[in-house]
């Protein structure tokens, strides 16, 4: 069974960090692109950014303050979202995500649960 369990959220103040993790297991970690995502309410869900099997990371143009920065231990098979200077609008559902980027199983992806984080003094 594939499971991507996302922990660390929480309420954090403005200017606050807080480090986002996602445990994988039940499929080949080393294989998949990794991201995350969230969504806040009543907005669509976007893309914060996604690492590939091989540490190469895409950050979405919307995203490149550098305040968020995503990284992978394959270890561990987890991944993590550091988020720093955090603000109000960045209160929302993160989500963990897998995709396959190539080969016979292209397109396949699973979803995580999400963890909240909410920025408010």
């Amino acid at each position: 069974e594939v499971q991507l369990q996302a922990s660390g959220g929480g309420l954090v103040q403005p200017g606050g960090s807080l480090r986002l993790s996602c445990a994988a297991s039940g499929f080949t970690f080393s294989i998949w692109a990794m991201s995350w995502y969230r969504q806040a309410t009543g907005k669509s869900r976007e893309l914060i950014a996604r690492i590939k099997e091989d540490g190469a990371k895409e950050i979405p143009r919307h995203m490149r303050g550098g305040r968020f920065t995503i990284s992978r231990d394959g270890s561990k098979n987890t991944i993590y979202l550091h988020m720093n200077n955090l603000r109000p609008e960045d209160t929302a559902i993160y989500y963990c995500h897998a995709v396959q980027l190539g080969g016979k199983d292209y397109g396949e992806e699973y979803w995580g649960k999400g963890t909240l984080v909410t920025v408010s003094s």
